[in-house]
C-alpha cells in the first residue's frame, strides 16, 4: 500500500531565520555526489531572490519570503534532488511533476540540469507568488 502524505495544511511550517548557516550545515550532510548540485541550486536561489529566509526541517531545506511564506523546498535523495515550488501550479508553464494542490517540482540528477534556463525562470517566478505559510 503506498504511503499517504499529509497535506501541507496539517503540518507546522518551519521556523524562519535570516541566517543561511542551517542550510550550509544541511548541505554538508548530503551524499557527496549530490553536494555540487545542491550547492549550485542554493547559489542560484540566493542570487535570484533577494531577502530570503531559511530553514531546515524534516531533512529538507526551505527558502521563503516574509510576506509570501515558504516558496521553495529542496529535498536530496540518494541519486537526485527535488526542487519543490509551493506556488508552481501558478507558473507559465509550470514544472511538469506534481499534481496535488499548488505545488509542482523538478527532479535533478546532474549539474547540467541545474543550468537549464527554465529552472532559473521558475526560481524567479517563485519569488513572485504566494507560497506555504
Amino acid at each position: 500500500m503506498p504511503k499517504t502524505l499529509k497535506p501541507l495544511s496539517t503540518k507546522k511550517a518551519p521556523e524562519a531565520t535570516d541566517s543561511h548557516a542551517d542550510i550550509e550545515d544541511w548541505i554538508r550532510t548530503l551524499m557527496p555526489d549530490l553536494q555540487p548540485i545542491v550547492k549550485r541550486l542554493d547559489e542560484l536561489i540566493c542570487e535570484t531572490i533577494p531577502r530570503l529566509q531559511y530553514a531546515v526541517k524534516w531533512k529538507k531545506a526551505y527558502y521563503g519570503l516574509p510576506d509570501q511564506g515558504w516558496i521553495i523546498e529542496m529535498v536530496a535523495y540518494d541519486v537526485s534532488v527535488n526542487v519543490v515550488f509551493f506556488g508552481g501550479a501558478d507558473f507559465d508553464p509550470p514544472p511538469l511533476l506534481g499534481t496535488v494542490g499548488r505545488s509542482r517540482y523538478v527532479k535533478l540528477k546532474t549539474l547540467d540540469e541545474v543550468q537549464e534556463p527554465s529552472l532559473r525562470k521558475w526560481i524567479k517566478h517563485a519569488g513572485r507568488v504566494r507560497g506555504w505559510k
